[in-house]
This record gives C-alpha cells, structure tokens and sequence, in this order.
C-alpha cells in the first residue's frame, strides 16, 4: 500500500458521535441538535452533549449579578435558576499581581478565578416545557443582541475519556441516523475487538519497572505526575508508587465515595450482570503507562470518572481548580501545598461554538494558565472519533499561547496514525495509544467464561477468560493511553534535573525546566 497517498486524502468532516444514551441519562445528559431555531447574531451552533439542567458560571463575573439576568429571562419560560449550594465556589488563591494583569487583560473580569454551577427548575405550579440550559444561555445573548455576551457563562458539556468501554468504540449506536450526529465509525470498529486492540487480558513476563531511591530532599526529589480519571487499583508495581490521599487543604480533589471506585469495585453498572463496567481499570492502566515511561515517578490518582464513563464537566473543572490551587500554594510556599510536574488528563468535549471569541472558556484557560506559570505540563488525548473537529481540553494549546497543554493522538503498533485517533493541526505530537500493554487490578475477575474447560491428568485445562485479568495486565487502545506514554516520557527528561534542583525553584526555573523536557519528549517521540 501506498501509505504517501494519505497525505491526498480530505480533511476528516465527520462530527463525533456523542456518549451513549446510558452515559447521557446518568447525569441528565442531552445533546445538541444544531437544526433548532437558536442562532444568535449569525453564530450557527454544533452538536455537543451537555447536562440540561445546569450552567456553569465563572467566578471571574459578578455572579449575583448574572444569577438575576439569568432568573429574569427564566421567568419569561416559567422556570426557575439558583445556586447549587452544595456544590460550593471552588477557587484558586492568587497573589494581586495575577488578578491585576488578568483584568487589564480581560475588562469584564471583577472577582477571583474559580466557578459556580447553577441548577434550572420549573416554577411551582406551572406547566411549562422542561429546563433547558442552552434555550436558557440563547434566550438571554437574543436579549442583550449579542452572541458574544455573557463570557464565563457555559454550558455543562459531557466530557468523554480518551479510551471508551472495552475499546475507544461502542458498536452499536443508540442514535437515529437523523441524529445531529454521526453514527458510523466504519473500520474504526476494529479496534473494539480483542486481538485487534480491544480489552483483552495478557500475560507479561519481562522484570518490572526498576525504580531507583528518592533523592535526598535536601538536593532534589522524584518527578511527580498527577492523573486525574477514574482512580487507581492495586497493583504490585504501583504499590509505594501512587498517592490517592492528596486533598487541596482537607477539600477533596473529584470523587471519594470508596463504594463507586471503579478500580475497586469493577461491576457497579448493571450490578448483577457479572460483567466489568466500560472504564474500569482505565485509571490503573494510565498509571502503568506512565509508571513504564518514569519509573522514579511518584504518582497523584484523583478520581473524577465513573466506572461507565461519564464526566460531568462542572465537577470536572472544580477538580482542576482545586489542583491548580494546590499546584500554585506550593510554589508560592504555602501549607498543604503540593508540587504536579505533570497532569494527564485523558477525556474531552466538543464545544458547540465554531466562532473562536466563544471557543475559549475563560474559567478552564486560565485555570491552564495558573498550572503553566508553575511549571505544570498538562498532556491531553485528543480524542477517538476520526475527526478533526477539534477536542477540549487538548485543543486549548495549540490555540492559545497562555495554556501549557499537550495534545495527544494514538499510532498503531507499526508507527501509522491509528484509525480512530482524532487529528487536524490541534493535535501536536502521536504516539503509542493502539494495542499498548499496561497494569489493570488483578482482582478484576468479570462474568464471562472461557470457550471451553476440561481436566486431564490432574490439570485444570481452558481456553482463555477473556474478563479474567489476575494476571494484572492488560492490552488497550485509545488516545486516553497514548497521553499517559507521552506523560511518562516528560516526567522521565525531569529526573536527572529535579534530582539535584534543590527546594524551592522559583517559577521561572519550574517553567524553563517544563519548557525543555517537553522539547526533548517530543523530539524523541517524533
């Protein structure tokens, strides 16, 4: 085959298919359909899956202030909008000079950088059309004549990781073909097959990652390595190696309820099906990604994924607040403070806004700005749904020089793009993400049974479980694995460096020492 000619080919125009109906539903979740009547100042929107009955706010706003202007412009729809008071005001805590060079940069900017959720209702007693966050956020830029108003004000997008269900595909769509969406994958579907880089058990039998003694802390330290996903099971190589403690000053960074660990308890969906939930293990197999790529590491695991996939992106990027806000309190030499060289972070959304003024959610970039200014190389995958539409947060760096992230895309075993890796030029660096081998907990045992099983001599005799994994490893694909390969290898240039940096590196010395591991990491990527 003339692998040259791919270069002829036509840009990839296919929309990504949204999360599955069961993901949707679990957090209230629907999806965008452009052809309704809610263009606003000729701004024409894409599909994209978002929580109906929530709206995210920026604290950068006067929020009282846009509570009312959303409440007035509700009322007129009989419904209702309020605070989510348990969700709380996560913030980062910033010095003067920050908040200061961010209103000069951003006029309508009055207050300090974190988020609200808002929660829509119908008004007692009436029977009105159910809440609908995007009608709502439409319905008042109409209002004010301006697509462009309300900045900091968003949808509550479903985000997706980067490596869904036992493959980066479903094959069967619950979608009707006049969906706003797309809904065939084509050849793609190959990667959902086990032998052609789907889920399937493996038995690894080279030594394991040689980790060498910290360095004393007077001189240097290890590398550090945050992964926010679905948390991270035990395993004999992770053990020593993982922290899943680690809070921003007693808050807790995503989810900690321990009885829907997905790591942990692998059958929480359909509990009596016997069967391994899509993304258990997928934290596990991130953390052992990078563990092969820096050894020396030490690994941060938050959980903020389910164990069926769904990421509801308020409760997102109030984890990414909070690291953030822990990330800065350690450079800036306050308690509880904690230093990440790296964060992966394997999921995304499809913004529904083509129009770059409104592309740029200022809550999530400056959240990314605050990480980058401390020296934190955040590595996203860009996605697995053969599209070039661009994937968020992984196309926030390339198109925007104050956000340090990584966009990541998958190759296939033999070096070529993978099929189903999303690409365009927002997508910086490919590399391994298509049938690559990792740790998964050992206890995952699922419901399936092997093809056949028989005794002679004395031996238990079978084909092989294919939802058996006590042997603790796995084969997977998706661009969720390729980002943790490529994070691994910028952790790895950092050792020798933070081995003898000394404490206290001022933030400028943290960025230049990023700067140049993510140089030499994709240089040896190439």
């Amino acid at each position: 085959m003339n692998r040259s000619r791919s270069r002829l080919e036509p840009v990839l125009v296919r929309e990504p298919d949204p999360p599955p109906r069961e993901v949707l539903d679990s957090v209230g979740g629907r999806v965008l359909d452009p052809s309704a009547d809610l263009t606003v100042d000729g701004v024409r929107p894409r599909p994209t899956a978002y929580v109906g009955t929530s709206l995210v706010v920026s604290t950068l706003r006067d929020v009282e202030a846009t509570v009312k202007l959303l409440q007035e412009a509700a009322a007129a729809l009989h419904w209702t909008v309020a605070l989510d008071e348990a969700f709380g005001r996560p913030t980062v805590a910033e010095d003067p000079g920050a908040r200061r060079e961010r209103t000069a940069r951003l006029p309508w900017v009055t207050g300090e950088l974190g988020l609200v959720r808002l929660v829509l209702g119908v008004e007692p007693g009436e029977a009105a059309a159910p809440p609908d966050a995007w009608t709502l956020l439409q319905t008042v830029r109409a209002r004010l004549g301006d697509a462009r108003a309300l900045p900091g004000v968003g949808l509550d997008h479903v985000l997706q990781p980067g490596g869904v269900g036992s493959s980066p595909y479903h094959s069967s769509h619950p979608y009707h073909s006049s969906h706003p969406y797309h809904s065939s994958h084509g050849a793609t579907q190959t990667y959902a097959t086990a032998g052609s880089g789907g889920l399937q058990p493996v038995a690894y039998v080279g030594p394991r990652p040689v980790r060498h003694d910290a360095p004393d802390p007077k001189v240097g330290r290890r590398p550090v390595v945050g992964i926010l996903d679905t948390g991270c099971g035990d395993h004999a190589w992770l053990s020593g190696v993982v922290d899943r403690t680690v809070t921003d000053g007693g808050d807790v960074i995503g989810y900690d309820d321990a009885a829907t660990a997905p790591e942990f308890m692998p059958d929480l969906t359909g509990p009596i099906d016997g069967g391994i939930d899509d993304l258990s293990g997928h934290g596990t197999f991130i953390a052992g990604l990078v563990h092969q790529g820096c050894p020396d590491a030490d690994l941060l695991a938050w959980r903020i994924v389910s164990s069926e996939g769904a990421i509801v992106e308020s409760d997102w990027l109030a984890a990414l607040t909070r690291i953030a806000n822990l990330v800065a309190r350690a450079h800036d030499g306050g308690p509880d403070g904690r230093v990440v060289d790296v964060l992966n972070l394997s999921m995304g959304y499809y913004h529904e806004t083509p129009d770059d003024a409104l592309l740029f959610d200022p809550t999530v970039t400056e959240v990314l700005a605050v990480l980058g200014a401390c020296g934190t190389v955040v590595v996203c995958s860009a996605g697995n749904d053969a599209t070039d539409r661009p994937c968020f947060p992984a196309a926030f760096g390339p198109w925007s020089a104050r956000t340090p992230v990584l966009s990541v895309g998958a190759r296939n075993p033999n070096g070529t793009v993978a099929l189903f890796s999303n690409t365009g030029d927002w997508v910086q660096v490919y590399t391994d993400g298509a049938a690559v081998l990792s740790t998964i907990p050992p206890s995952f045992e699922g419901g399936l049974l092997p093809m056949a099983r028989t005794e002679a001599y004395g031996l238990e005799r079978e084909a092989i479980d294919p939802d058996d994994f006590s042997s603790g490893f796995a084969v997977w694909s998706g661009t969720s694995f390729s980002a943790p390969v490529l994070a691994g290898r910028v952790a790895q240039e950092l050792v020798s460096a933070l081995a003898t940096a000394g404490p206290g590196a001022s933030r400028a010395d943290s960025v230049a020492r990023a700067t140049g591991a993510v140089a030499a990491a994709v240089a040896a990527t190439a």
